[in-house]
Order: C-alpha cells, then structure tokens, then sequence
C-alpha cells in the first residue's frame, strides 16, 4: 500500500472529497513477464487507513520492471482508476451476482468509456470562477425548453420505476412512503380548513384535491419527483380570506374562488414570460431557510394541539375536584383504626371517583403523548437503522424505506385497540357532503371586492412561485445526481392550471410541498456511506427518476375515499407525530441547520465539512446569526397571531433573494460566500 491511487470529487460548495469505497494499490516487480490486475469485492468494508475508511473493492497491479511508459503500473492504474471514479459503475458492480457478470460489466463500461472518449467535443469547464451565462426572461422560451428538455425522457420516467436492480422494491416502498406522507397530512390540513371555514373545506374535498391534483402532475408534470400538497402556509391563507369575508359581509366560497382563480392567472403570467428564471439567483441560503421554516411550521402545528388537548381534557376543573375526593378520601382511610374501616372506605373510592373520571379525562392525555412521541420515535429510529449493526445491509435498508408506514401502523394500532378503552374520539367527521363538484357562482362579489380578490391572489402567487421553485431547487440540487433535467416553468403553467379547476369547485390549492419533495427523491436514491476522521455520512448515487410512485400512491388516496370511515379511527396524535417525523427527516442533509448545531459543538468535534476547512469560524458562525435572523423573521410574520399581517409573508419569502445578493455580501466576502452558500 505504500503507492495508492484514489479519485476525489468535488465536494457541495467547492473542496474535494476522497473517494473511499476503493483503492488501487500499484508495484513493479522484476520477476514477472506480463502484467497482472486483481479486483477482490469485500463482502464488508474495510478501513485501510486515513482516506480509506469505507473500501469495497481493492485493485492490486503488478507490472514487469521493464515494462514499456504506456503500459506500466501508474498508467495501468489510471486506466482503472478512471473506470471506478463512476459510482453509477460501481453501484452496479456491488450489485453483480457472480464473476462472469462482474466482468462483463467491466468490458462494458471499458467500450462506453472509450466510445465516450472518442466522441467527446464539449469543452468543460475546468475552474470556478469560468462565468456561466445568465438567462434571461423571453416569451413562452422557458416552456419550449422544459419541454424539449423532458419529452425524450418520457416513456423511460415510467421504465425507470421497473427495469433496474432494487428498482421495483424501492417503487413499492416509496409509494407507501408517500400514501402515508400525503394521506395524513390531507387528514390533518382537511381538519384545520374544516374549523376554520366551518365545514366548507372538509377533509373530503382534501383528499379529492390531492387524488386530482396529485395525479395531473405526476403524469404530466416535468419533474414527477416534486409531491404537491395542501399545506400549512394555504392552511393560514385560507383562514385569512374567511376573515376578511366574515369582516366585509362577503361570500366565502366565490370570494375563495375569485382569489384562486386571479393566482392561477399570475401563475400562467409567470410560466409565459419565464420569470422562473429568477430562481438562478436564488441561493442554498435561502432555500434552507424556507425548509427550516417549513419544519417549524410542522413542529408548531404539532405542539399546538397537543397543547389544546391537555386544555380540553387535562387542565381542567373536573380533574382538580378529582384529585381533591382521592385526597379526602385517602385522608380518611389513613386515620382509620381498623382493616375493617380501610375494607369499608375502598369501595366508596370507586363510586365516588367513577363519574368523575369519565369527565376529567387526563388518561386521554397521556395517551395523546405516548402516540405522538411514539410515532415520532419508531419511525425515526427505522429511518438511521442503516446507521446500526443489527441484521444485514439489505434488511437494515428495507427497515430504513418502510419507516414511515411501519410506524403509523404500529402505533394506530396501539390507539385504537390496545388502548380501545381510553376514548380518543374519531379524527374527524367521516359524513360524505351532496353536489361537492357544483360550479361555485361569483355574481354574488361586488368590483370592489373582485378587485381585493386580485390584491389577494397576487401575494398567494408570490407563496405558489416561490413555494414551487424553491421546492424543484431542492429536488434538482446536483448532490441528488439527477440526470433528466428541470421543468420550472411547465411545472408552474401545470400548478396552474390544476388550482383553476380546484378554485372553480371550491376544493383546496396545492402546490410543491417540502420537506415532501426532497424526502421523495432520498426515497428512490440508492446511497453510499463515507467516512471521513470519524464522521458518518452519504452521498446520493444514483435516482429512479420515475413517475409511478406518485401515480401509485395517488391512486391508493384516491380509493382511501371510500374507506373514509376506516380511517378516521386513525389516532390525531398519529397524524400529527407523522408532522414530527416529517420535520426531524428533512433536518438531514440541511447545512444551516448542520451549522447551528455548531453552536454547541466542541470545536475539537466540528465534523471536516468543506466549509469548516475553508471559511473562518468567526465568519461562518456570521453567517450562521444572519441566517438565524431572516428565519425569525419569517417565523414572526407566519406565526403572528394577526391575520392581516400573515398576509405579506410571500412577500418575505420573496424578499430572502435581494437580502442575499445585496446586503450579506458587504458583511462576508462572497469567497467565504462561495464556500458556505453554493450547490
């Protein structure tokens, strides 16, 4: 091993990372006439030393002494080393089941690298300060492109869910994954609209929105990877608009129905006249600061009811009263004298505490905890089971796909039948509403407030544009290796046209949904663990870019529509311990929320990220604050208890861009910069 050849890669934001999932060590010997290559598979990887932790394939070439240049042990060993730098090959060659197979792989990507070599015309960039051209805005330039872009790929965006190592079993576990991750949230949202707008948005026409619009998008959208949703931030529109209809006097259906229809306007605007390009300036900053915000939002909806149960069943009068009998009662017991008085005081426990129970209720309480905190637990707990030694790589990592579903299950059935004495209730009204698809009639809305309608529905394109980029921003970011290319403006134009045809019905919007989207493409991701001076972590090696698992798992909602019944026994905390889960996973991978975890961290632990070996720790901590401050922001407008002033937050959101480009550039150095906020 004292010579080794390796290949590095660019790491996220500049630097270099070693490849460590294979080594070739390289000699001459005198002895020998010919040259010799040994490629030994582990079965379990090895650590050979500092940049090889994690080693799964180790070439050994031996060389005669008096070999010609072009063919002795270094160049021999390039040859190879080129070979193993693709990790879509190696990926395959882990997944070969014999020798003969292994090789012909090898012969295989030997021809396509040659072939690949020999065509090859482009001219690449080789360093990062090479200007990349700026786009520019056109008229309907952006639609033809995504188009041209994405048509060729078409018919294999279905193939990819089928042909391929693994591939059917990762459709199969996505598409729980994301019956799951939709299903409940519809439910959860469904209920919220339903008290806000007093029955006119149920969870019926939720789960009718997400089937619909869930289903035009996977088939004709550009990026199929991208989940759309009804979500929290629609949820507070939502309840804005009602306020306001309920302070003027106004029809909330038609006014809801005008305000959908003037987004989906500016929406199309946008698409035709390619204001998505925009997003070029859009910065990792930026669209992890949104992420953050969305997890909170999650975690906040999540904590928000579990506070309103402990209001309705735990702190209350009854449970005081309760707690004053059981102390009367055990006073009494302790003065007595005799077995016989302490026989005698028992039973009158049970009857005087029998109708006070059924009122007090903290069983119901405690329960709720146990069903959130369990959810939460079990299923992050399956997510990191790849992280663990117990069993093998493939069971760990079939644990690790089903976590989600695994977990809703495990503790439904906990709430509704192990603990089926404890009377949690029903999550929601099951009842099916009459003539639910009827035009909504607008001849009701004055000028005045078709022009409010306008007003309303231009801050709500702001949310949907910023929403749907930053959303297709996440699931394009290159470490997800995605090869078919990006379709921001068709995307859009289809996210248009879907809430038109929602708005005229009067069902809720939805739109790009994070942290759905990425935790989407992590699910169909085959990954490989490094190991880097202690720390774990993984790359993505390759996406099943495909469109089935969305289709699939929109079909399953679709047929939840008729077993409605069934699924209102699901537990409230369940659904809202799916938001904790949903909120902690998308923490992954999130370098602001890697950095505020710095805070606290030793600094002889402070993992060797690329950021960490290039930029000042005075100045990323900076940095840090900075960020910390636009998410409290954010976090102030979106959570004010003041309807009115929620309706600016697009505007925010929006606002995260110049912020970014103006004014932190004259507190950090755009090469400090470079390192912390780049792809």
């Amino acid at each position: 091993m004292s010579r080794t050849l390796q290949s590095t890669s660019i790491s996220e934001g500049g630097g270099f990372d070693y490849d460590q999932n294979w080594v070739c060590a390289m000699c001459s010997i005198p002895s020998i006439q010919s040259r010799h290559v040994g490629i030994a598979r582990l079965s379990i990887p090895a650590n050979l030393g500092n940049t090889s932790q994690e080693v799964h394939f180790v070439i050994v070439i031996l060389t005669p002494t008096k070999e010609k240049g072009t063919k002795n042990e270094l160049e021999t060993g390039r040859t190879f080393a080129t070979l193993f730098s693709d990790a879509d090959f190696r990926l395959r060659l882990l997944e070969a089941n014999n020798e003969d197979q292994f090789k012909k792989l090898l012969e295989q990507q030997t021809h396509d690298l040659s072939e690949r070599q020999r065509k090859s015309d482009e001219q690449i960039p080789v360093f990062d300060d090479e200007e990349v051209p700026k786009m520019k805005c056109g008229f309907m330039k952006g639609i033809r492109g995504d188009l041209k872009r994405r048509l060729p790929y078409y018919w294999s965006d279905y193939k990819d869910g089928i042909v391929g190592p693994k591939s059917i079993q990762k459709t199969i576990s996505t598409t729980l994954f994301l019956y799951f991750a939709c299903v409940l949230p519809c439910i959860a949202f469904g209920v919220l609209n339903a008290y806000n707008t007093h029955n006119i948005l149920t969870v019926e026409k939720v789960l009718y929105a997400q089937t619909f619009g869930g289903l035009v998008f996977a088939i004709f959208g550009g990026t199929p990877q991208i989940v759309l949703l009804t979500t929290a931030p629609l949820a507070l529109y939502t309840k804005i608009i009602y306020s306001i209809c309920e302070d003027f006097d106004i029809n909330f259906q038609a006014m809801f129905t005008c305000v959908g229809l003037w987004n989906s306007f500016f929406l199309i605007v946008y698409s035709f006249f390619d204001l998505s390009v925009l997003m070029q300036f859009s910065t990792r900053s930026s669209e992890e600061i949104f992420a953050i915000f969305i997890s909170i939002a999650f975690a906040v909806d999540a904590f928000k009811n579990t506070a309103l149960n402990f209001e309705q069943y735990y702190y209350i009068p009854a449970c005081d009263k309760a707690v004053e009998v059981v102390n009367n009662t055990i006073t009494v017991t302790m003065a007595s004298t005799t077995v016989a008085n302490v026989n005698a005081t028992v039973p009158n426990i049970t009857s005087t505490m029998e109708p006070m129970v059924e009122e007090c209720g903290r069983d119901i309480s405690m329960l709720y905890l146990l069903l959130l905190f369990g959810t939460l637990w079990v299923g992050v707990a399956l997510f990191n089971f790849t992280k663990t030694p117990y069993l093998n790589s493939a069971k760990r990592e079939l644990l690790a796909d089903y976590s989600l579903p695994v977990s809703v299950v495990i503790m439904s059935f906990f709430g509704a039948y192990v603990f089926r004495q404890v009377n949690m209730g029903k999550a929601f009204d099951a009842a099916r509403q009459a003539n639910i698809f009827q035009l909504i009639d607008m001849s009701s809305l004055s000028v005045g407030a078709i022009f409010g309608a306008m007003g309303l529905g231009f801050c709500l394109s702001l949310l949907f544009f910023m929403d749907q980029n930053i959303s297709a921003a996440l699931v394009n970011a290159p470490q997800n290796k995605m090869k078919k290319g990006t379709a921001y403006h068709w995307d859009l134009l289809i996210i248009a046209a879907v809430n038109a045809l929602h708005s005229i019905v009067c069902f809720p919007w939805v739109h790009a949904a994070l942290p759905h989207s990425p935790l989407h493409v992590r699910a169909l991701a085959d990954v490989e663990e490094r190991v880097d001076q202690g720390h774990i972590y993984q790359i993505i090696l390759r996406v099943r870019e495909t469109r089935l698992t969305a289709i699939f798992s929109h079909i399953l909602i679709g047929f939840s529509l008729f077993f409605m019944n069934i699924l209102a026994y699901i537990p409230t905390p369940v659904l809202y311990g799916l938001f904790l889960y949903v909120a902690v996973t998308s923490l992954y991978g999130n370098q602001f929320f890697e950095r505020i975890e710095l805070f606290f961290t030793e600094q002889a632990a402070y993992p060797p990220n690329h950021y960490i070996r290039r930029v000042p720790q005075r100045k990323m901590h900076i940095f840090t604050l900075l960020q910390l401050l636009q998410l409290l922001v954010l976090c102030g407008f979106g959570f004010s208890p003041y309807p009115y002033l929620k309706m600016f937050f697009p505007v925010l959101i929006f606002c995260l861009i110049p912020i970014r480009h103006k004014l932190i550039p004259k507190i950090i150095d755009s090469k400090y910069l470079k390192a912390m906020d780049g792809h």
